[in-house]
């Protein structure tokens, strides 16, 4: 059972990307004192929460609500029954909006991986972009950033991590075939075009393993992303969040106490980074209580096409989010080559999100580019 003061903790940044207002979050954790079954429980005062809005035809809302209340995975039928209902609520949402989304399922050899898409088949000199999460996120909750890349012209594909949400493959070493198998099943409506993987947080792990071994990728921004230290020192592994080290656990199909012996092997050596021929851009939180400073360091010492974002924040820089995601879309639209007329229009929103965390005293912001860039 889950420590529902560290789930409360972690939850509030969750729901802020989601878009749930801090009074709504604060208003739901007050009435949560466990993590059984029943009032007064983690999922179901989240999924009453949900319902209500679906019931006031909020479905954005109740999607993420579903979408907290199976936080932080599928442990029985109350969390299943809320990541079901956040499904539904974001399918019925995307039909009656008009979205314009997509759904993919593919089949592969190791699983089934549901996908959205958007602007399939590609036409032009249009970058597609792969998204998906970290260890707790849904493909709903990425889905969102389609739209915003639709609005830029570019093609996109929302997916989620192995062994998360309604994905069915293993979480392992060889999780970056995923990857592959999508561009597969994708390749004849691409057109030729390039490729970047939007991964973010332990996604961006297995992006950086596919980079090496597909050429198909063409470059990948990512944030908060264990890259080597996480996966081999058991001293920085016994002091990680409960949360975390019960999801890795959950999705790699072994015990929380035999995770970090589990993962050892998956760290990208020195070799590996130096042999990464593909740009890279990277949010770093200097705080970060999952992913150690010193991955961010190898990084910078052996990534010659690297630009790095550093934000004096915690983990995914929850207090930054209105800089983070326009920066990485730029970065993503400097990678391709891509002149749009936003692209400076995203200059100007991260330049003055910059300026205003400046002036409300936040945390210092930096940017290391390598010596490829």
């Amino acid at each position: 059972m889950n420590n529902v003061e560290e789930l409360k903790q972690f939850a509030i940044s969750h729901a802020r990307a989601q878009r749930v207002p801090l009074e709504r979050c604060e208003s739901v954790l007050a009435r949560i004192a466990h993590d059984g079954d029943g009032p007064g429980s983690w999922t179901a005062e989240w999924s009453a929460a949900a319902a209500e809005s679906e019931r006031q035809g909020r479905l954005q809302d109740a999607c993420s609500l579903y979408y907290v209340a199976r936080f932080p995975f599928v442990d029985g039928p109350a969390r299943a029954e809320a990541l079901t209902r956040s499904q539904e609520t974001f399918a019925r949402w995307q039909s009656e909006s008009g979205a314009g989304l997509q759904p993919l399922d593919i089949e592969l050899p190791e699983g089934r991986v549901q996908c959205y898409t958007t602007g399939l088949p590609v036409r032009g000199d249009r970058p597609c972009v792969i998204v998906l999460g970290g260890i707790v996120s849904t493909k709903e909750q990425y889905a969102q950033i389609l739209l915003r890349l639709a609005k830029l012209g570019l093609s996109g594909i929302a997916t989620e991590m192995p062994g998360t949400g309604s994905n069915t493959v293993p979480y392992g070493p060889d999780s970056w075939r995923m990857l592959s198998g999508i561009i597969d099943a994708v390749e004849d409506r691409l057109n030729g075009a390039r490729v970047y993987a939007m991964a973010l947080s332990f996604s961006g792990h297995t992006a950086l393993r596919c980079a090496l071994e597909d050429r198909r990728i063409s470059g990948v921004v990512t944030m908060s992303t264990p890259v080597s230290r996480f996966y081999t020192d058991p001293d920085w592994q016994r002091a990680l969040p409960a949360v975390t080290v019960d999801t890795l656990a959950h999705m790699a199909g072994t015990g929380s106490d035999e995770i970090g012996r589990h993962m050892r092997d998956w760290a990208l050596t020195e070799q590996q980074l130096q042999a990464l021929e593909v740009p890279v851009a990277y949010v770093s939180s200097r705080r970060d209580e999952i992913v150690p400073a010193t991955d961010t360091e190898l990084l910078k010492r052996h990534v010659r096409r690297l630009t790095v974002l550093d934000i004096d924040d915690v983990h995914a820089a929850p207090t930054f989010l209105d800089m983070t995601g326009p920066w990485l879309t730029l970065s993503l639209l400097r990678m391709h080559g891509s002149h749009l007329p936003q692209r400076a229009a995203l200059r100007s929103v991260v330049s003055l999100a910059r300026a205003r965390h400046r002036l409300a005293g936040h945390g210092a912001v930096s940017v290391h580019r390598g010596t490829g860039i």
